[in-house]
This record gives structure tokens, sequence and C-alpha cells, in this order.
């Protein structure tokens, strides 16, 4: 995990094979617990939870909540 030196650590980005400013989950340690991980996308927005949100929404996409939105998607 690396810091950029304003509290937020680097834990995932999103797709990584471009130069396009890819989806990336990070770990702000500054801010609180309810809402210090921290994920932005490629247009600038981000949206902020707690470690326990993103562990339900960890543990909903590998039971396929999302399975079907992204089989959907795809094939539009």
């Amino acid at each position: 995990m690396m810091s950029d030196g304003n509290g937020l650590s680097h834990v995932a980005t999103f797709c990584g094979d471009c130069n396009c400013g890819c989806p990336e989950l990070l770990l702000d340690h500054s801010a609180p617990a309810w809402k210090r991980v921290v994920v932005t996308d490629d247009f600038g927005q981000r949206i902020q939870m707690s470690a326990d949100q993103l562990k339900v929404l960890v543990a909903d996409i590998k039971n396929g909540v999302l399975d079907d939105l992204v089989m959907t998607s795809v094939s539009a």
C-alpha cells in the first residue's frame, strides 16, 4: 500500500491498462472510521464508506448480486 502524503493509501486500481484515471480504492487514514474507505472514478467523483460497508459490498459481489447487471451491460 502506497501513501500519497495526504493521508491516502492506495489499495487497488480497477483497470490499470491505460492512463485515463481508472477507478481506485484508497484508505483515508485521517477520515473518521465511517468514511475511511474511498472509491474514486475516472470522472473525478468519489464515494466514502466504512470498512464494514466495504465488507458487505465485497460479500454481495462475491455472491453474484451484480452478475446480471454486468452481463447485461457487456452484451448491450
